[in-house]
């Protein structure tokens, strides 16, 4: 079976299809003062400006998810919501293969966010659309502040818990209490080794799209980001490894586990590292938006038969 020519949002995603400005513009008008005409004469924003990207994320979950009150600080990061609605979708379809298909909806799912940090996008994205439980997890005591705010603000605080994880050395170790159970957990790594290499892939990001102009005062990087958000000693695949070591002593307590993974010349260290910890099953889910190709790698540490009983038991 041959790929598509360009990679396409999940079948559930919100986003399918232009943005509608209109729409957009009602929900949020201050958005109007950021809309421009693309090269195409198509209704835009220029997404090298950070405050437009945070209006506009603002105004997309204002029309399309009905939240209400969105604001992260300045030099925080503000994610590409259509990619991470994806990850959820992408999420949903795995519990549905031990849940005899059926995506699995409410309440009495639990999944547990790595690093929540200060946008919280991805509890707001899946209690949304699924109506799931969070606990969102992040070092970062501002970061956890913002997530907090917003989730007050939109009434969310039975859907959406928030912890810090006080130890920085550690991922998961610590941070739940014995008698916790998740269904899935989701992770959007820091993905650069420095701030050096977090600097060179945007500026390579812009050249790729045609947007360095000489004349003009480019950021360094648009969707902004704290240093924790972008880069770690050692990068994604450092993170990735020791979350899967870290994910060992929990593999009774969580049924999935999942990462998303920028760089594919990571996956053969990481599989690696999930064969060493004695994951039962590994699974790399390929996502594509527009010209961008990403994945996120799953894993477990219980068979195909005791993922079939977690599921009947949590969610009948």
């Amino acid at each position: 079976m041959s790929k598509p020519d360009k990679p396409t949002l999940h079948p559930r995603n919100r986003h399918q299809g232009r943005y509608d400005f209109p729409q957009l513009i009602k929900s949020c008008p201050e958005l109007a003062r950021f809309t421009i005409t693309n090269p195409y004469g198509k209704p835009s924003i220029d997404f090298a400006d950070p405050e437009a990207v945070r209006v506009f994320n603002r105004a997309l979950l204002k029309a399309q998810y009905g939240i209400q009150f969105w604001d992260i600080p300045a030099d925080y990061l503000c994610p590409p919501i259509p990619g991470r609605a994806d990850y959820l979708h992408t999420l949903a379809d795995l519990l549905a293969e031990d849940n005899a298909g059926e995506i699995a909806r409410g309440a009495q799912v639990q999944a547990l966010d790595i690093g929540v940090g200060a946008n919280c996008i991805y509890p707001l994205l899946g209690n949304a659309d699924y109506r799931w439980r969070f606990v969102g997890s992040d070092i970062d005591p501002i970061a956890l502040a913002s997530a907090k705010a917003i989730v007050q603000a939109n009434g969310l605080g039975k859907f959406i818990d928030l912890r810090q994880q006080g130890n920085r050395k550690h991922i998961l170790s610590g941070l739940l209490s014995a008698e916790e159970r998740f269904d899935l957990t989701l992770c959007n790594p820091p993905f650069h080794a420095s701030r050096e290499e977090a600097t060179r892939g945007s500026q390579r990001k812009w050249r790729a799209l045609g947007k360095a102009d000489p004349k003009r005062k480019l950021p360094v990087l648009n969707f902004g980001g704290q240093n924790n958000e972008l880069w770690c000693d050692g990068g994604e695949i450092r993170f990735v490894t020791q979350l899967v070591q870290e994910s060992k002593a929990l593999g009774q307590q969580v049924l999935w586990f999942s990462s998303l993974v920028s760089k594919a010349s990571n996956l053969p260290g990481i599989e690696a590292a999930l064969k060493k910890a004695g994951a039962v099953e590994q699974r790399v889910l390929e996502m594509g938006q527009g010209q961008k190709q990403s994945r996120l790698v799953a894993w477990t540490f219980q068979d195909a038969a005791a993922r079939q009983q977690w599921c009947q038991q949590r969610f009948k």
